[in-house]
């Protein structure tokens, strides 16, 4: 809702959603606060319709390149690096929410020493575990990131350190919930970056 009604909104918006009733609200909302804009919507899993994601994305032309910008807001660490790979072959960056207070570190015995894979479909590899030997516990959310930032670097990405990264806490108790992380090929997107790590705090209700 909030990128439909910047001051200077963006010419196309692909939005992928895969609950049908969620859809049909989020297409409700849209039309209700921005009526004009130019919007795409993709019903299913962002995962199994990133080719249609891909296919929306207006194409280049002379003198008119496309910059596009990739929200990426799951519910847990379950991120598919592939799709972050093949949308990564347009000029687009990434906003990444790296739940890795909320689900990998809670999980951590379950990642680590059993035979899940969701964190090797998230990094794209599966080398980390033989990185992570001999590392302490409380380093992992910090490893995590770190090794995120590099399977990214492998797609032409600047580096983009932990430190770097937003960490938003919980209201309550303020344990670390995830990280928000940008990545971009471009170093001028991280101007504007440091903007939000200056003006935000590291409470949730920001971010919501």
């Amino acid at each position: 809702m909030l990128a439909l009604t910047v001051s200077v909104p963006f010419d196309k918006y692909i939005f992928c959603e895969a609950d049908d009733q969620k859809l049909t609200a989020l297409q409700d909302r849209t039309q209700r606060i921005a009526p004009e804009a130019n919007v795409s919507y993709i019903a299913g899993a962002c995962d199994e319709r990133v080719e249609e994601v891909c296919a929306a994305i207006p194409p280049p032309s002379t003198g008119n390149s496309v910059l596009s910008l990739c929200s990426v807001d799951p519910f847990d660490f379950g991120i598919k690096f592939e799709t972050l790979r093949r949308l990564s072959r347009f000029r687009m960056d990434f906003l990444v929410l790296l739940a890795i207070g909320m689900d990998a570190n809670r999980n951590y015995d379950h990642y680590v020493d059993g035979d899940s894979t969701k964190i090797d479909d998230a990094l794209g590899n599966t080398e980390w575990r033989s990185r992570w030997v001999g590392c302490r516990r409380s380093d992992f959310r910090a490893f995590l990131a770190s090794e995120f930032s590099k399977s990214m670097e492998s797609l032409g990405y600047l580096p983009q350190p932990a430190h770097r990264m937003k960490l938003v806490r919980s209201d309550e108790r303020n344990l670390p919930l995830y990280y928000l992380a940008l990545f971009s090929r471009n170093q001028t997107a991280y101007k504007f970056w440091d903007h939000v790590l200056k003006y935000g705090t590291n409470q949730r209700s920001l971010w919501e």
